[in-house]
């Protein structure tokens, strides 16, 4: 593994947890009420863009990290859906 492979992973691995912050105090605190929805759909897309993109250039750190984020971003909606109506 290379030094430019390894400082993707180590950058893939800290963006890929940008929202567990979110995640953990959301749930928490069982309230979502600040939270943006159209924020974490927006996210949710792209992170399934740059998923696809990974897949087609057959790039791991790229697909692992987005899949984390993807997974992030839909316990944020899932949550802020759950929380919101309660």
């Amino acid at each position: 593994m290379t030094a430019a492979d390894m400082l993707g992973y180590a950058a893939g691995a800290l963006t890929a947890f940008t929202f567990l912050p979110q995640v953990l105090k959301t749930w928490k605190e069982k309230s979502a009420k600040d939270v943006s929805l159209y924020m974490f759909i927006i996210a949710f897309v792209n992170e399934i863009m740059w998923l696809v993109y990974g897949v087609m250039i057959n790039n791991w750190v790229i697909i692992l990290t987005n899949a984390v984020m993807l997974v992030m971003s839909g316990i944020m909606i899932w949550l802020k859906m759950r929380y919101n109506h309660q």
